[in-house]
């Protein structure tokens, strides 16, 4: 026969006694925050969590400006949102400081540890692929590159980077939604900066971009159309690059074909200049697996952006990443008119990208704890 305690029908204090003072100090707390606060973090986050599972499947059909006329159906069938009640609920997740989850952040970092591993296939190294391999293009899938014994040299033998090698890493957009951010002494902190494609630095913005660059992108196009392919515009895209320290730089030499040249180019154009500056060039394959990988989560592109890209290698690569410049939208979350770029307001091709699907992943994902999105002034 089991042993019942004499004492059990007492509750001087005890087990249901503490329950319902916990209760109701619970109560008393949530009651204080939604004065305080009105909508608290929590809510605010399950309401991003239930925009992304119920009604995100075809963003470009989802967003609606002032002037669309209020929330009409997208081509799926489902309810547009408008952005004034997407910014409504971005507001209220700064009402409490950002901390990570890192639960969430270690289940993230697995699956694209799964499906990309950055830390092994980034870049193209002599490790990963052997001279004589033969290479096919990322999009021209019928092209084949045979790796001869000088391209090979230009690979490095092994990736530079580790997995979770740096803390902090502050990953640079170019979006109109950094500019007067008074930002750049604290992305200048981090323990590693990326950025995309060749940006200004220079004294006018570096107030609110920074100036330290441990990685920056270069799209071949920017080769083409500002520097005439490098056939004789070596001297000022040297000086150009100079801006950046001794940053490393990576290109998508095997996009397409038409992309290797031009991004040899600028390695034999630094080793003339006999620079030490690190040159490599993405895998095709890793860029394959990003690609499908963000398409499982509703990012379906003809291209991913540059940022994204480096958001994605930056989550596998440190522990903790920081999102700066990232915005998709005319207006900031205030509902003030804003540059596409922090430094011009030039549009990017229509149908390229689909930048507010990018960006609301990110929010989600701020929202979740796995990463920070900064769109508010640096104090």
């Amino acid at each position: 026969m089991g042993y019942v305690d004499p004492t059990s029908s007492r509750d001087l204090l005890g087990n249901r006694s503490l329950c319902f003072i916990f209760i109701c100090a619970f109560g008393l707390v949530t009651l204080l925050q939604q004065i305080l606060y009105g909508k608290n973090y929590i809510k605010s986050g399950q309401q991003f969590s239930r925009l992304k599972g119920e009604e995100v499947g075809n963003w470009s059909g989802l967003i609606s400006y002032p002037d669309d006329g209020g929330m009409k159906p997208a081509r799926n069938g489902r309810k547009r949102v408008k952005t004034s009640e997407l910014f409504e609920r971005w507001r209220n997740l700064q009402v409490c400081k950002w901390e990570q989850n890192k639960e969430e952040t270690d289940h993230f970092k697995m699956s694209l540890s799964r499906c990309c591993n950055a830390p092994s296939f980034l870049f193209t190294t002599k490790r990963n692929t052997p001279s004589g391999t033969k290479l096919r293009y990322e999009v021209d899938t019928s092209g084949i590159l045979h790796i001869s014994p000088e391209i090979f040299k230009m690979f490095p033998d092994d990736m530079p980077y580790s997995k979770s090698q740096f803390k902090k890493c502050a990953v640079i957009g170019n979006g109109g939604i950094i500019k007067n951010s008074k930002c750049g002494r604290e992305i200048d902190a981090a323990d590693f900066v990326f950025r995309c494609n060749i940006p200004p630095i220079s004294d006018t913005y570096s107030e609110d971009v920074g100036t330290k660059t441990d990685l920056v992108t270069i799209n071949p196009s920017i080769i083409t159309e500002r520097f005439q392919k490098l056939e004789k515009w070596r001297k000022p895209f040297y000086d150009v690059l100079r801006n950046y320290e001794n940053s490393s730089v990576v290109l998508p030499a095997f996009y397409n074909t038409r992309n290797t040249d031009v991004s040899f180019r600028v390695k034999y154009m630094l080793d003339d200049y006999e620079s030490n500056r690190g040159v490599f060039f993405f895998h095709p394959q890793y860029l394959l697996n990003v690609q499908r990988f963000w398409a499982v989560q509703g990012v379906r592109a003809k291209r991913l952006s540059s940022g994204l890209m480096l958001v994605t290698a930056a989550m596998e690569l440190c522990e903790e990443v920081h999102l700066y410049g990232f915005w998709a939208f005319p207006m900031n979350p205030s509902g003030i008119f804003i540059t596409h770029h922090y430094y011009d307001n030039v549009k990017p091709r229509p149908g390229f990208h689909a930048m507010p699907y990018e960006i609301f992943n990110f929010m989600h994902m701020h929202a979740r704890g796995i990463l920070h999105v900064h769109t508010s002034p640096c104090r």
